[in-house]
């Protein structure tokens, strides 16, 4: 194993020589989309590492993996992996880079330091907030004023309204994606083929608590009136007027699909801003 790299300018050197030694055999170029970072605390490393092998050949980038352990001793201890992928059609691959830094001690609170010196110069910066953000903790606003994209799973979150209400602070600073959010698309587009008739149906929302929440509140403020509290269920069930609306066909989508997804959104998302907001209210 590598010995660990403990400054940015050694991670630095280590990109470099990574860089001026592609492999004997195959030549490469090196290219990147954004810098895509992720904040990872450690209950969360090995779902991160399995999303991230599955993201790189779809999302060429600089990949930088934060891993707070404020209670190690203080400093950083970094280790750098490339990947490549053969070009269809080519002799030639891409490669893509990876940082992964574990931030020991007072390292954890301040991670836009370590970060800056590594961004790509013009390319846009994406977070990957994995679990419940620490909401109003340096760490969280010190990565909001860095990227220009924070991507959220309020499905990690271990009470998602109250999550909500926190949320709405950050809209106004950076764009904001919630994988929860995404699963809904299916059931968004099949009730709003129902518009207008929906309108006056009592509507009974059942489902795990991120979802639910957040389809219940997209069809508060669709309508503009009030919807009954959801009830919780293994999956996503509504029921329009007693009658149970038949569930979409959805084909199962990996985690690392689910984070691409996110990645391929550069703008804000007002439908989605005005549903936390109704789901905070609610």
């Amino acid at each position: 194993m590598a010995e660990a790299l403990t400054s940015i300018r050694q991670i630095e050197r280590q990109l470099s020589s990574l860089r001026a030694e592609p492999g004997a055999e195959t030549p490469y170029q090196r290219t990147s989309v954004m810098t895509h970072t992720a904040w990872v605390p450690e209950e969360w490393v090995e779902a991160a590492e399995d999303v991230l092998h599955g993201l790189a050949e779809r999302h060429p980038s600089r990949t930088i993996v934060l891993v707070p352990e404020p209670d190690a001793p203080k400093g950083m201890d970094a280790n750098v992996d490339q990947q490549c992928f053969p070009l269809a059609g080519s002799e030639r691959s891409i490669c893509t880079e990876t940082i992964e830094i574990h931030l020991g001690g007072e390292y954890a609170s301040r991670p836009a330091s370590i970060v800056m010196p590594l961004l790509i110069s013009d390319l846009p910066v994406f977070c990957r907030w994995r679990g419940e953000p620490t909401w109003g903790s340096g760490e969280l606003e010190q990565l909001v004023d860095l990227a220009d994209r924070i991507v959220i799973d309020s499905r990690e979150w271990r009470e998602p309204t109250r999550g909500y209400a926190r949320l709405v602070e950050i809209f106004d600073r950076v764009a904001v994606s919630d994988i929860a959010w995404s699963l809904t698309l299916d059931w968004r587009l099949t009730l709003a083929k129902l518009w207008p008739t929906i309108a006056e149906q009592e509507i009974r929302v059942r489902g795990p608590a991120a979802e639910a929440s957040l389809l219940r509140a997209w069809l508060a403020s669709r309508l503009r009136r009030a919807v009954r509290p959801v009830e919780s269920a293994d999956a996503l069930e509504v029921q329009l007027g007693g009658e149970k609306i038949p569930a979409p066909r959805t084909e199962p989508v990996s985690p690392a699909e689910l984070l691409s997804n996110e990645l391929d959104r550069f703008s804000r998302e007002p439908m989605y801003e005005e549903a936390v907001r109704a789901a905070a209210a609610a």
